[in-house]
Formats: structure tokens, C-alpha cells, sequence
């Protein structure tokens, strides 16, 4: 029996990976905030404390923030999602209460100009039947992505005023 030296290379018992190289793979694929990194950490490591000390390391030399996290969530989604969905993925992601408030400052002057563009991008014009059924439509298509009720009264009132002139 021929043994090919490549296929026994990769069949061979990989060493055990230090938390810590854990930790920066996953850094180095994405942001990730200290609660979502400490759960995916948590599996290589029954010692809680551990894992914390670690996460503390990697706060200090700059490789985990959850400031930077933040930051890079509502970059990657304000264009397309509302103040309300973002602030929501970012809860479920384990980020602190402060951070999110602040948050909502930043959003909240450009929530209108962001649902119009969202808006303007799936429907463009105002509903060809012009029945309340087209509005509620467009108002459930703004309101799944997160916008606010006020907002999206808002843009819909807009709409309806341009095609009126």
C-alpha cells in the first residue's frame, strides 16, 4: 500500500490552539464585541475567569473594542436598516446599554433621509393604484427594516406631497 505524503499531511492531529490565537482569529474575520467573543470563546475554556482575563488583555492592547464594534455595525447597516433594528442586533450581540444610547443620537438626525433613500431604492415612485392597500404596503416595508412610526409617517407624507404637485 502507497501512502501519498500529502493526504497523511492533512490527516495528521493538528496541534491544540491557544485561546488566545482563538481569539485573534476570529478578531481578524470581523469586529466582534466582548460578550459575542467571550461565548465563542467559552467552548475551549471551562474556566470563566480565564477567558475574561483574556478578553481584558485584548481590550488593553487595542485588538478588541466594542467602541470600534459598534462603529462598524452601523456603518455596515445604516444604509439599508432603521435606528430600532440596529440598536436590536447590537443587544443580541452583548453590547452595553451606554453604548447603544449613544447610538441613537448619532442615527437619530439622519433616521428620514435614510428611510427615504431606503424607500426611493425599493419602490421609487409612489403606489400606481394609490389606495391605502399601496401605502400600507410601503409602511410595512419601512417598518420591518426599522424605522420608526414617526419617521415613516414621515416619508410617506413626503411621497404623497411630491406626486401631488
Amino acid at each position: 500500500m502507497i501512502v501519498d505524503p500529502k493526504q497523511s499531511f492533512r490527516h495528521q492531529a493538528q496541534p491544540e490552539r491557544s485561546l488566545k490565537s482563538r481569539a485573534v482569529a476570529y478578531l481578524s474575520r470581523r469586529e466582534h464585541s466582548r460578550a459575542e467573543l467571550a461565548q465563542k470563546l467559552s467552548p475551549f475554556e471551562s474556566d470563566a475567569s480565564v477567558v475574561e482575563a483574556l478578553l481584558d488583555q485584548l481590550a488593553a492592547q487595542g485588538w478588541q473594542s466594542d467602541e470600534r464594534f459598534v462603529a462598524n455595525t452601523v456603518n455596515a447597516k445604516a444604509s439599508r436598516q432603521g435606528r430600532a433594528l440596529i440598536e436590536q442586533s447590537l443587544r443580541q450581540k452583548g453590547v452595553d446599554k451606554a453604548l447603544i444610547e449613544t447610538l441613537a443620537s448619532t442615527l437619530g438626525p439622519t433616521e428620514v433621509v435614510r428611510a427615504t433613500e431606503v424607500w426611493q431604492r425599493r419602490f421609487g415612485l409612489k403606489p400606481a393604484d394609490s389606495t391605502s392597500q399601496g401605502y400600507a404596503k410601503q409602511a410595512r416595508f419601512l417598518l420591518s427594516r426599522g424605522f420608526q412610526p414617526e419617521t415613516v409617517r414621515k416619508v410617506l407624507a413626503k411621497q404623497r406631497d411630491q406626486s401631488l404637485d
